[in-house]
């Protein structure tokens, strides 16, 4: 049988229960809590005085992405694979409140390897799903995409707009939002969907941004684009992402809702390249298109996608951002990672 595997960021605590002389705000599972947004989560959690547990199987996670915790003694670490019922039933044990943020979150795989995200996030969601139906956990909030909207035909898209997801990664998220709805018509399970644009800053290592930001250490004076470069999108910076996160959280009181979370403007794939390249202090970098179909990246990618946030806005929440602050403040602070000063603003 796979054993999971617990550990605290104290070091000198191996024990599987959380204690803390503090007083607490509750107890929060974060699922990918060493991911890109996970881990953002975590840290605000931490700074709200929550005990957290974080279960992540560290395919993509980065236990360094929680190294700021370290000797913390209200977050536990649990290596698990939700992919395992028995290990997801661990994780979720002794929890008020699951956020469901694991996932592998490459759009591109489920065009070559469709399982990997019908394993990673339908499997795993049931298996999760399960544990909290058994567990007896009342509160669930899951980190869905815009990607359930397809190819929409204008933007912004709203929430009742139709979910019709042209990719595996965005038809998993949409059965997901499917399941986690059934369980909470039928076992009380208070459920918030956020449909995420897409969320940028510190500790991302994959998407358009941080490919590009590869792509140009590599080599400065050219840029390889997937697509014709005119596809549009929103971005939104991980704060304002894990603000509306805790709003959505603590100002929903019916039993589901879905939320659109994003900003309030969008931009073409150049423009992206565009900041990039400015925030690196790189000119005349030579632009080689690489477009398919109706000029998209790859088969699953969209022409243009876009969020109305006027639904979370109402709650009293809205970005601090716009996309094009979002994406020079996320470039500086992936080189910053990266331990790379570039160009004038660094």
């Amino acid at each position: 049988m796979l054993q999971s595997q617990i550990f605290t960021t104290d070091s000198c605590n191996k024990s599987a229960h959380m204690k803390s002389e503090t007083p607490s705000a509750g107890t929060a599972l974060v699922t990918g809590g060493a991911g890109f947004i996970g881990s953002h989560l975590v840290d605000r959690l931490i700074a709200d005085s929550f005990r957290v547990r974080v279960a992540d199987n560290f395919s993509s996670g980065r236990l360094e992405n929680l190294q700021r915790h370290k000797g913390e003694r209200r977050l536990e670490i649990l290596n698990a694979d939700l992919k395992n019922p028995l290990m997801a039933m661990e994780a979720v044990r002794g929890v008020d409140t699951v956020f469901h943020f694991a996932a592998n979150p490459e759009v591109r795989v489920s065009t070559t390897n469709p399982e990997t995200h019908f394993n990673e996030n339908i499997l795993a969601t049931f298996n999760l799903l399960e544990a909290v139906r058994k567990t007896g956990v009342k509160e669930l909030i899951f980190a869905s995409s815009s990607s359930v909207y397809g190819e929409p035909d204008t933007i912004p898209v709203g929430e009742d707009a139709s979910v019709k997801p042209v990719s595996v990664y965005g038809a998993s998220k949409a059965a997901c939002e499917n399941l986690i709805y059934a369980y909470s018509r039928l076992y009380g399970i208070k459920a918030i969907v956020l449909r995420y644009a897409n969320v940028v800053g510190p500790r991302l290592k994959h998407g358009v941004v941080y490919d590009f930001i590869v792509k140009l250490l590599r080599s400065p004076d050219s840029l390889e684009i997937l697509g014709d470069g005119m596809q549009l999108r929103s971005y939104i910076y991980v704060s304002d992402a894990i603000d509306a996160t805790i709003t959505a959280w603590k100002k929903t009181v019916s039993a589901f809702e879905v939320y659109n979370v994003g900003s309030e403007d969008w931009v073409s794939v150049n423009e992206v390249a565009d900041i990039i390249m400015e925030v690196m202090g790189l000119k005349d970098v030579k632009r080689v298109y690489k477009p398919v179909l109706h000029g998209v990246g790859w088969p699953g990618d969209v022409k243009q996608i876009a969020l109305s946030i006027e639904k979370i806005k109402a709650l009293g929440w809205r970005p601090k951002m716009r996309s094009r602050e979002a994406l020079a403040e996320a470039v500086r602070g992936i080189l910053a990672d990266l331990n790379i000063r570039k160009g004038p603003s660094s």
